[in-house]
């Protein structure tokens, strides 16, 4: 069966499909056969990476190792069952109908609670929450007294993935493998960077994640989604010699895949 791989986080803006398309690209490019969905069904972010990549791969006259993107099918609800939910129906679908070409199913979820969201949490072998590196974003995972900085019990979020577990356990499969991605570090070892590594490192032990350190803010980012490039792409184009920010942004990005851990996967880029 294809590992699960879904990238989830209840509030937008924290470079969650930019992660996504990396690890993704990454991977398919290591050989592995990776396949993608979306589940954001009105913005599409990691979708319309995966679009602006096909789009540019044809114009540039390009083969390079891509994930497969499989838009979600529609369903016809009258007929489905009595009282069965038709985005259970449609993911499941979409999932079964992958997992036979692929190694690697890698899910992008969206930024707010859906259904979708909620089963795809259910499916994952691996769980990664990018992350700002601030308390507005540590809110997602847990609250905290504002004088103290002690965690008083999980969000919402959390007990999401608490029950995506008890599901997973109840069905026999393996637990979630999670792991937070502190993305968007500071240059600086500032006294509220410490604040929340020391929160975060609390949390972990209490409700069962790994803490990891993601992407810092780089301008690359920004200019290679337009033509759906990943940092792993860029030699491809010419570019031979990168700058000190793209070389760290690589071994960032080397660091994130040894990370998590994957079966099989032996980083080698």
């Amino acid at each position: 069966m294809a590992h699960i791989i879904v990238f989830g986080n209840e509030k937008g803006g924290s470079g969650k499909s930019t992660t996504c398309m990396h690890v993704a690209t990454a991977l398919a490019r290591m050989g592995f056969r990776v396949g993608a969905l979306d589940l954001d069904l009105r913005q599409q972010s990691f979708g319309r990476y995966l679009e602006n990549r096909r789009a540019y791969l044809a114009k540039a006259g390009l083969e390079v190792p891509s994930p497969v993107f499989h838009a979600m099918p529609e369903v016809d609800r009258a007929a489905l069952p009595e009282g069965a939910n038709p985005f259970d129906h449609r993911i499941s679908t979409a999932v079964t109908e992958l997992e036979t070409t692929s190694d690697f199913i890698v899910i992008d979820c969206p930024g707010s609670h859906t259904r979708l969201s909620q089963v795809a949490h259910s499916l994952a072998d691996t769980l990664v929450t990018p992350m700002n590196d601030s308390f507005i974003d540590f809110d997602l995972l847990a609250h905290i007294d504002a004088d103290t900085n002690k965690v008083l019990g999980p969000s919402i979020y959390a007990e999401m993935v608490w029950n995506a577990r008890q599901l997973r356990a109840q069905a026999g499969l393996k637990p979630i493998d999670w792991i937070v991605l502190r993305n968007r570090l500071g240059a600086q070892q500032m006294h509220n960077k410490r604040k929340v590594g020391s929160a975060l490192e609390d949390l972990s032990r209490r409700i069962g994640f790994r803490v990891a350190p993601g992407f810092s803010e780089r301008v690359i980012f920004r200019e290679l989604f337009p033509r759906g490039l990943t940092l792993l792409d860029l030699r491809d184009l010419g570019v031979e010699q990168l700058n000190i920010s793209n070389v760290a942004a690589r071994q960032e990005l080397r660091d994130l895949i040894t990370t998590l851990r994957l079966p099989g996967v032996t980083v080698d880029f």
